[in-house]
C-alpha cells in the first residue's frame, strides 16, 4: 500500500486554472501507475486522466482532454494535475489514486487519498 495525500484544490471562476499535487509515501511510488479521479454530489466517481509507472504513457477522460495534463516526478513521490479552461461542471471532489496497470476503473486502483475539493464558479 501507498499512502496518498492531495493538495490544491479551491474556489476558482471559469475559465480560471488550478494545480492539484498529489504526494506518495509508503510503498515504491515509481513502480504504480497513478490516476486522477472526481466525485460530484450525488454521482458516481469518475476517471479523469491517468498516467504510467515512468510518465511515458498518459490517457484522459474525453471531457478533460486538452484542458488538463497529468504528471509526475518520481524523485519527489508526487503526481500533478494542471487544469486549465476550467468549467462548473468540473467542481467535485479530486482524488488521486495508485495502481499497478493502465485502466480507467477506480476498482483497479488499491490505495486512494483523502480527496480535495474543487469548485468552479460561473
Amino acid at each position: 500500500q501507498v499512502q496518498l495525500v492531495e493538495s490544491g484544490g479551491g474556489l476558482v471562476q471559469a475559465g480560471g486554472s488550478l494545480r492539484l499535487s498529489c504526494v506518495a509515501s509508503g510503498r515504491t511510488f515509481s513502480g504504480y501507475t497513478m490516476g486522477w479521479f472526481r466525485q460530484a454530489p450525488g454521482k458516481e466517481r469518475e476517471f479523469v486522466a491517468g498516467i504510467s509507472s515512468t510518465g511515458s504513457f498518459k490517457y484522459y477522460a474525453d471531457d478533460v482532454k486538452g484542458r488538463f495534463i497529468i504528471s509526475r516526478v518520481n524523485a519527489k513521490n508526487t503526481v500533478y494535475l494542471q487544469m486549465d479552461s476550467l468549467k462548473p461542471d468540473d467542481t467535485a471532489v479530486y482524488y488521486c489514486a495508485a495502481g499497478g496497470k493502465y485502466t480507467r476503473d477506480p476498482v483497479d486502483f488499491g490505495s486512494w487519498g483523502q480527496g480535495t475539493q474543487v469548485t468552479v464558479s460561473s
